[in-house]
């Protein structure tokens, strides 16, 4: 507005402020019950997943089928000029396992150990190394050996091997628990999330768009500390998937939102629930984090004591909320 020498310096901003936000209803909104019901077809299910855990793998003289695991040496080219990567000696492949391209895993079926076989395939056209995308290439292999698995026989034996249990029909009766256990669990969170939603739907607020790119800067910058954690820069990441900043952005947009709303409703009932949070509560989380990082008490306490009131408060009032639903 001005700007002169010897006068005030005079500007307009416009800032996005915390939205106000009209609760509906949010205490006994219904749901529907869960099933928790643990079949005796997912316990056989369960079952055969810890016979296959405890599987050895044994050398057989037939051919090989799906599921089976092959030792090879393979050369790969494209026009008959051998490309970087496409050699390996003595490496496993699980057929079926779809870790290598298009169709080579399907070429070995049949094979013996000692056979040699020409493996014709093509490269998909999204495939990271552009000169070999859409490409046709021919693999040279020789199997060297056939391995297939060989399940334990499911009795008291077994279950001795794997458990604490004497006999399977104990470690039946175990696996039956746990399952339902998980259920149980897996059934609080899908309650809890469900009377999340309708709240937040029965609630009104305008969301300012700074605020959606804020959260979305935020769970971007998260993304990318992950993938640098892992050993993955950003620029190979979207040099290998095509993917740009924007497009990656863009994905995060529906979540940043849905959280911005689900915390400024948990918000909103926290002050209309009058909800606090006692010292005690405060000091547990606060070492908690200490022990954690391996800081003083104090230091941490002065650091995140503000948030841990408003994340305790917030799950308080998720706790209130969700203990008041009604299920249908």
């Amino acid at each position: 507005v001005q700007i002169e020498k010897g006068k005030p310096f005079i500007f307009t901003a416009e800032v996005a402020v915390k939205p106000e936000v009209k609760l509906g209803k949010y205490t006994g909104v219904a749901v529907t019950k869960a099933n928790t019901k643990v079949t005796a077809a997912e316990v056989k299910e369960a079952l055969e997943a810890e016979r296959n855990k405890n599987a050895r793998t044994v050398s057989v003289t037939r051919a090989a089928k799906l599921g089976d695991t092959v030792m090879i040496d393979y050369e790969g080219s494209v026009d008959g000029v051998p490309f970087d990567g496409g050699k390996a000696e003595n490496s496993p492949l699980e057929l079926g396992s779809h870790s290598f391209i298009d169709t080579f895993e399907d070429q070995l079926v049949g094979k013996k150990a000692g056979e040699e076989v020409e493996v014709n395939v093509t490269f998909p056209e999204e495939y990271h190394a552009d000169d070999l995308a859409g490409k046709a290439a021919l693999f040279q292999v020789k199997v060297h050996e056939v391995k297939a698995k060989e399940l334990p026989v499911a009795d008291d034996e077994f279950a001795q091997d794997i458990s604490d249990f004497d006999t399977l029909a104990e470690f039946k009766e175990d696996l039956a628990k746990r399952l339902a256990d998980a259920k149980k669990e897996t059934a609080a969170a899908e309650r809890q999330q469900k009377v999340m939603d309708i709240v937040v739907a029965n609630a009104k607020m305008d969301i300012p768009a700074a605020m959606v790119q804020k959260n979305v800067d935020d769970m971007m910058n998260q993304w990318a500390q992950q993938l640098q954690s892992q050993g993955i820069p950003m620029d190979v990441y979207f040099q290998y998937t095509g993917a740009t900043p924007a497009q990656v952005a863009e994905q995060f947009r529906p979540q940043a939102l849905a959280n911005i709303k689900n915390r400024l409703v948990l918000d909103a009932i926290v002050a209309a629930e009058n909800i606090t949070v006692t010292e005690e509560d405060i000091n547990k989380e606060v070492q908690r984090m200490a022990d954690m990082w391996k800081m003083d008490f104090d230091k941490v306490k002065e650091l995140i004591e503000e948030d841990v009131v408003k994340d305790y408060a917030a799950q308080k009032a998720l706790e209130v909320i969700t203990a008041a639903a009604v299920e249908k």
